[in-house]
């Protein structure tokens, strides 16, 4: 037996792990610095302790929030326009917030991205100007149980030619995907979700708005690639506390 102490070292590839709860400790000092400790702690826990785990996690979050974006701006453009349209059909001008039966949050929302247009240098925004500027949180509003009578019905059901099931339905779908592009826009872990399940609702409701649309983008997404290497299982890692 050797008596080199070096050889009971951990080496700088190793993966300290002990028994308890779990936190990130055992991560690289300067993710710890750069990203966080309580930022970092849910990678670690969701790898069971495993430092190189949560370290392989971590990375691959932003590389699959990365690769959502892509489908999810289509998306919420796609939304945006495909609502606008009917709008701008049913009361017949561009700024048809101007005469529509809006909520006062809805209107909140035109009123912020007026000013913000202001902001940015535009005194007299245009209609396309505040379209653009309205976020994805208030077409998807205009599709809940709110805008039943007052806009589903009369018009913006057209606004999905391939959906015949039910508005709340819907909406629930349209919502699921704000939430994940909200968290993916603030840098939120994304890993813990059912993100295939995610990403075949993002392409059926691509489908009902344009089956084109979500062939063209289909050809485009990286999605099912980086979900293909996600790193773990995390059973296959050693559990445990994470040591200094």
């Amino acid at each position: 037996m050797s008596n080199d102490p070096s050889r009971n070292e951990p080496t700088e590839n190793s993966d300290p792990v002990c028994e308890g709860g779990d936190d990130a400790a055992g991560l690289p000092e300067w993710m710890r610095q750069s990203f966080s400790g309580p930022r970092l702690e849910e990678y670690v826990r969701a790898a069971r302790g495993s430092a190189s785990l949560a370290t392989r996690l971590y990375w691959w979050n932003i590389e699959v929030s990365q690769a959502f974006y892509l489908p999810l701006k289509c998306l919420e453009v796609a939304v945006r326009n495909a609502l606008h349209d009917r709008l701008l059909d049913r009361y017949q001008r561009a700024d048809w917030w101007q005469v529509a039966p809006l909520t006062p949050n809805s209107l909140r929302l035109v009123a912020d991205a007026a000013a913000e247009c202001g902001r940015r240098g535009r005194r007299q925004p245009s209609p396309d100007d505040v379209v653009a500027r309205l976020s994805f949180g208030f077409w998807v509003a205009l599709v809940s149980s709110f805008y039943t009578r007052a806009l589903w019905v009369p018009a913006l059901h057209k606004a999905f030619p391939g959906y015949s099931g039910r508005r709340d339905d819907l909406h629930r779908s349209l919502n699921t995907m704000r939430l994940l592009r909200n968290r993916i826009g603030h840098h939120e872990p994304i890993h813990h979700r059912d993100l295939a399940a995610d990403h075949a609702t993002l392409y059926r409701l691509l489908g009902f708005l344009r089956p084109e649309l979500a062939t063209g983008v289909r050809l485009r997404d990286g999605v099912p690639a980086v979900l293909a290497r996600r790193p773990g299982p995390p059973g296959a890692e050693r559990p445990g506390k994470l040591c200094t």
